[in-house]
């Protein structure tokens, strides 16, 4: 026991050596920093910034990532959704009359979505809707609205919310009744601070009663050339059958001076898909179904999955382009510290050469200059921690912009600053070992 004891003691007062080392070393550090505070400072800033700026991009990017797959999961990974789209002007289908105006007859038709329904598998429920835009009054105010005629499944199929009221039920499918569900915009310029619920809303020559008021939805920015961009909010959801009694096939529209009339049965069809492993093959079989029917090519397909699994692919893209174009400002930060040590060593060649001809080693030398850059670099990355963390929510206040910060960011900035500038001050450390004694204290 008493051997185990002094053996203990003689390991404690063996660190305690170490440990005074290190601190004198850190002191001695940052002894000769304060001597130059200003130089100090700048070369610190610089990796201040560089620290912050990878975090920051990366928050921005990682912001815009994660709006971008709410959007589109927003519609649906188990859905597929088919559009019917404008034909090219040699395929459209036109019927004029003598007096320059014409019928255009495209998209989707009644009789699709039967043969969808009764011929493609997997398939566990199909939401259609005819849409088009026209103006909504009440009393002295108006609003340019986007008019949905819908099925009551729309409303789980698109994720909306009710806020106040019902959406359309089937006995107003039934009965065609003239109701309709407005969204919240809609329903704050139209009734202001009044309860829209039980008054009616003018659209065209017809009067709808409001029913429901559906919760506010951030819009939708266009998804690349498959979906166009969609505000929810300035919509008026009216039942299918009385969209097609009261309106019937041909919406009219005026333009230019002349009436135009646009034939359409069905602006899109929402196909939900019992399972995500299907919804590839249901899409291939909805092309192929309707590509016998449809020769002009007059509908689009999208698949919310494809363009979740694309815009995650992108988004990687991205990451790596703004981490690298961020990292640059580390490799500036590294460069400013090998120019203030280089400066060091040659400041206090005196310095060197008194410690040389008094003992200390290279080795010795290295590591003191080693621990001033290692001083240098921890406060830089702390402060840039600091900084990338709190930034990205200044960020948000300011531009309205979505930030989120990954663990992963301050870990890899916080690395590849301290990395980048110890190994910058690696070479300065070395010619200060290197440099000859006898030479250096010729200068004192």
């Amino acid at each position: 026991m008493a051997r185990e004891r002094r053996a203990e003691k003689k390991n404690m007062f063996s660190r305690t050596p170490q440990l005074t080392q290190i601190q004198a070393l850190f002191q001695t550090a940052i002894r000769s920093l304060m001597l130059h505070k200003l130089r100090s400072l700048l070369t610190v800033i610089g990796l201040v910034f560089g620290v912050a700026s990878v975090i920051i991009m990366l928050a921005v990017a990682e912001g815009a990532n994660e709006d971008a797959q709410k959007q589109i999961e927003s519609l649906g990974v188990t859905n597929v959704i088919v559009r019917s789209v404008k034909p090219s002007k040699d395929n459209q289908e036109q019927i004029n009359d003598n007096g320059g105006n014409f019928t255009l007859a495209f998209g989707l038709t009644d009789e699709d979505l039967l043969r969808m329904d009764e011929l493609i598998p997997n398939v566990r429920n199909m939401t259609p809707q005819r849409e088009y835009q026209q103006e909504a009054r009440y009393r002295d105010k108006a609003l340019e609205a986007r008019i949905v005629g819908v099925r009551p499944n729309y409303v789980q199929a698109n994720r909306l919310k009710i806020a106040r009221g019902r959406f359309v039920q089937p006995n107003d499918l039934k009965f065609a009744k003239n109701i309709c569900v407005i969204g919240e915009e809609t329903a704050r310029k139209l009734f202001q601070f009044e309860s829209p619920i039980g008054k009616s809303v003018q659209v065209g020559s017809h009067l709808f009663r409001v029913v429901g008021v559906t919760g506010y939805r951030t819009p939708s920015a266009g998804i690349g050339s498959s979906l166009s961009a969609q505000d929810y909010n300035r919509d008026i959801y009216i039942p299918a059958t009385t969209d097609r009694a009261r309106i019937g096939d041909v919406i009219y529209n005026v333009e230019q001076g002349n009436f135009s009339e646009k034939r359409i049965e069905i602006s899109q069809i929402t196909v939900e898909v019992d399972d995500m492993n299907h919804v590839e093959e249901t899409a291939a079989l909805i092309d192929s179904l309707l590509a016998k029917y449809h020769p002009k090519k007059d509908y689009r397909i999208t698949v919310p999955l494809d363009l979740l699994e694309q815009a995650k692919e992108t988004q990687r893209i991205f990451n790596f382009v703004l981490g690298s174009t961020a990292a640059i400002s580390l490799l500036v930060g590294g460069i400013g510290i090998m120019n203030i040590m280089l400066a060091t060593v040659s400041e206090r060649t005196q310095e060197i050469g008194i410690r040389r001809a008094l003992g200390a080693t290279q080795s010795a030398i290295i590591v003191q200059f080693i621990f001033e850059t290692m001083v240098l670099s921890l406060v830089g990355t702390v402060l840039g921690l600091a900084l990338g963390v709190f930034a990205p929510y200044f960020v948000t206040l300011a531009s309205g912009m979505n930030t989120k910060i990954v663990l992963w960011a301050p870990l890899v900035a916080a690395t590849v600053s301290m990395v980048v500038g110890v190994g910058f001050g690696i070479y300065p450390a070395r010619q200060a070992a290197m440099l000859d004694p006898i030479e250096a204290l010729r200068r004192v």
